[in-house]
């Protein structure tokens, strides 16, 4: 049965990928540009392409692809993911604004190109008479006239023409006058459909779409290369005691140490953690997203972290797909201290720590009677679990302060409102009875490098004391 739901689930994600790319390439490819152009033949060949990079970069890793490869799949594979999202997003935007567009280019269209009517007087009134006078005179002339020759009578019916708007014809000069007279303007007749007008609209909306689109990853991307920023919250915990007051715990979570991010992305991390003098630094979960062999360089900078009490480290759920038993060996090579489901007393507080969910599937999911079943209630307890949703297991446990990561607060908008359907909290500090959850944002990205309304952070909570 759980076979055959993850091979529906399979179908209908590539139905909605082929849907999606699809629609974009109506929009970008097939609107805008002719028949067996340049720029159709690239746009073609682009939307056949760039899916097979993203579904590269999604398995390359779990695959065991070398490690070269899955870097040169990963940048552009995960940078068409969030790119399709947010041009899809613009795109729909935009089939509001289209038919908008229309009507306004048509009515343009439709006016007179600067020509005005020319007013003809109702009948009876002066002008009238005054004309059809001036047209019979000029007859009368033009008539005892034609023993001068043929030539000026023409010339002078040809000038009453032009006067009263009517061919003059001898005799039927008057009757030509009052019939122009009282004859109605004729209505310019409409312009035909300008066959331009849907190619220029689909031009600007797609190329608007785009403009809006793209930077809206391009500024996403730069906010996760630039590295995360500190932000600090004072949590008051009713245990605590006065000796305890001020104690400072930089948490850190969801670094995702891969293909994209490396050690350069380690290095500005710990960097920034030491610039906050924290009491203690806690690493809680997803560290990396590939094995010792290929990421252990990377992590190597975590062997600088300086706290006055040390740096723990909780697994998270990519730990357990990327070799945990090895990761739990060389992060404690690296000086950071694992809490394998167990505890340590801090000044006048227990630090306690269990292992993510995940690791159930190994047997060593998190294990709460292990790590807080036998303390002293009295002592305040702050739990480092990767993922919020163990919250109520930390209630029953009688913990004080739960410390967790994994959302990565939605990560690429509208993701939060994904990731609140299935965590209690996904960004922020909550309470739930006695005990309180804060939730980092964490300070990288899984797949995508890119985030937009979810900075990543580092988030100094300084404990406060209520006896203080």
């Amino acid at each position: 049965m759980a076979v055959v739901r993850i091979a529906l689930t399979a179908v209908v994600v590539l139905a909605l990928l082929v849907g999606v790319h699809r629609y974009l390439w109506r929009r970008f490819v097939g609107d805008t540009t002719t028949e067996g152009s340049t720029l159709r033949t690239v746009g073609t060949v682009a939307a056949y392409l760039l899916p097979l990079l993203s579904v590269g970069a999604l398995v390359s890793g779990r695959a065991g692809a070398p490690f070269w490869l899955q870097r040169v799949l990963a940048w552009p594979g995960y940078l068409w993911l969030a790119a399709l999202l947010y041009l899809t997003l613009a795109l729909l935007v935009g089939e509001v604004v289209r038919p908008v567009l229309r009507r306004v280019l048509a009515h343009r269209a439709s006016r007179p190109d600067g020509a005005t009517a020319t007013r003809v007087p109702a009948p009876g009134t002066a002008g009238t008479t005054e004309s059809a006078t001036t047209a019979a005179a000029t007859a009368e002339n033009a008539g005892a006239a034609g023993s001068t020759g043929t030539e000026s009578a023409t010339t002078a019916g040809a000038a009453t023409a032009g006067d009263a708007g009517a061919t003059i014809t001898g005799d039927t000069l008057v009757a030509s006058a009052s019939a122009s007279a009282t004859a109605p303007v004729a209505p310019a007749p409409s312009r035909p459909a300008d066959p331009t007008r849907r190619l220029f609209v689909a031009r600007a909306v797609g190329g608007a779409a785009a403009v809006a689109g793209l930077g809206t990853v391009g500024h996403g991307t730069y906010g996760v290369l630039r590295g995360p920023r500190v932000e600090r919250i004072t949590v008051p915990l009713a245990k605590l005691p006065r000796s305890a007051h001020g104690f400072r715990i930089a948490v850190v979570s969801d670094i995702h140490l891969g293909p994209i991010l490396g050690r350069a992305h380690t290095r500005r991390i710990v960097d920034t953690i030491n610039r906050t003098q924290p009491d203690l630094v806690a690493v809680v979960g997803d560290l990396v997203d590939g094995t010792v062999a290929d990421l252990g360089p990377a992590a190597e900078p975590l062997a600088r972290l300086s706290a006055r009490r040390g740096s723990y480290f909780v697994t998270g759920n990519h730990e357990y797909y990327s070799g945990a038993a090895q990761w739990i060996d060389q992060v404690r090579e690296l000086g950071l201290h694992p809490l394998e489901n167990a505890r340590v007393e801090i000044d006048g507080f227990d630090l306690a720590g269990v292992n993510d969910i995940a690791g159930q599937s190994e047997g060593q999911g998190p294990d709460f009677a292990a790590a807080l079943g036998d303390r002293d209630r009295s002592r305040a307890a702050v739990l480092l679990a990767h993922q919020p949703v163990v919250i109520h297991e930390a209630v029953a446990h009688g913990v004080d302060l739960q410390l967790s990561g994994h959302t990565h607060g939605g990560q690429l908008w509208p993701g939060n409102l994904v990731a609140e359907l299935a965590n209690p909290t996904v960004a922020g500090l909550d309470r739930y009875g006695d005990t309180q959850l804060y939730v980092s944002r964490g300070a990288g990205a899984w797949g995508p490098p890119v985030r937009v309304g979810a900075p990543s952070d580092i988030t100094v909570v300084e404990l406060a004391s209520r006896q203080a």
